[in-house]
């Protein structure tokens, strides 16, 4: 090949040097991610485009770029139904259960909305959602078409990232190749397929709180909070204070949950996930499993302007923990 391709121009923009590269523009960034989701960029390019974004970490107009074009390059069937709730999860589990998904069938059963996302189950000693919902009776959708007729129907639907956007799941499974996360992680889980008014999302490390909020005042959504989640997922742990991010009109914001709890817990040492269900319907006690379930949905009243305080939301999600249909769960 002798001229130039013409995804070179973006990679040469983030490494020509210690001196001479440069951030993405929010129109940069969106250009470029067209052309990876339409296959117009060689693999060579885009490990190399990934990775030069790893070094520094991606910016927050180079964050909404890139999310613009994701979101763009997905089709919802005609008929899709409003969703309230955009939910996230792409970390999976390892020190204690996946609380939060009893936090979203709590919402659900409640008439709140809820479309999840995220990656299917890999052999790495993590629990992962698709394996965890299958414990509570709950299949995995896959297409969008799927989860608008399970959201009309249940409230509640969940579909892998490969069933969404291929390319974008391809891209965020070459963290075993390079041996590192990439900016899709970030896009991933602001992806919000179904444009719901509500988004949360969940991260590991506490400087990406930034990243995801500032990204959501360019992309100008209607509300949005994110926080550093046990494991990287949406899911507050009650042993510490949470720092809650959001966005709501155009206006950033931040509210600090306080601990649940004066010591920590230790970490599960089995991860049962049949406890999820048990614990629903009442038939084990678990502390720090209930305590999780209540805070996390209480932190989704909250962003979904269900409660006026951090208070009222905790006092709101625990009467609806505790009216819970406990039979609805039976046959997990």
């Amino acid at each position: 090949m002798t001229q130039e391709h013409p995804f070179a121009e973006y990679v040469r923009i983030l490494g020509k040097g210690r001196h001479g590269s440069k951030t993405l523009s929010q129109e940069q960034a969106y250009a470029a991610m067209q052309m990876i989701l339409a296959s117009k960029a060689e693999p060579i390019q885009i490990g190399a485009f990934l990775m030069l974004i790893r070094v520094r970490e991606e910016t927050p107009e180079e964050t909404a770029g890139f999310v613009r074009a994701a979101r763009e390059s997905l089709t919802l069937p005609p008929d899709a139904p409003a969703v309230r709730l955009d939910w996230s999860s792409y970390a999976g589990k390892r020190r204690q259960l996946p609380w939060f998904l009893l936090s979203v069938l709590l919402l659900a059963r409640n008439g709140i909305s809820v479309f999840m996302h995220g990656i299917a189950a890999r052999d790495d000693g993590r629990v992962y959602t698709p394996q965890a919902l299958a414990a509570l009776g709950i299949g995995e959708c896959k297409s969008l078409t799927e989860a608008a007729t399970a959201i009309k129907k249940d409230n509640l639907a969940f579909a892998t990232l490969g069933h969404i956007n291929p390319i974008l799941d391809r891209l965020i499974n070459l963290r075993p190749l390079l041996g590192l996360r990439s900016p899709i992680n970030t896009v991933a889980r602001m992806l919000n397929p179904f444009n719901a008014p509500v988004a949360l999302q969940g991260i590991f490390h506490p400087g990406y709180r930034e990243i995801h909020q500032d990204a959501a005042l360019l992309l100008k959504p209607h509300h949005m909070a994110v926080f550093k989640g046990e494991g990287g997922e949406i899911e507050r742990n009650p042993d510490g204070p949470c720092l809650v991010k959001s966005v709501y009109n155009s206006v950033a914001q931040e509210e600090e949950w306080p601990a649940l709890f004066s010591a920590r817990h230790l970490k599960d040492p089995i991860m049962d996930v049949r406890r999820l269900a048990a614990l629903w319907r009442g038939d084990i006690g678990d502390e720090y499993g209930e305590a999780t379930v209540i805070g996390t949905a209480a932190i989704a009243l909250r962003a979904l302007g269900e409660a006026d305080s951090v208070e009222a939301a905790q006092a709101l999600s625990t009467a609806l923990w505790n009216e819970r249909p406990v039979t609805w769960l039976e046959a997990a």
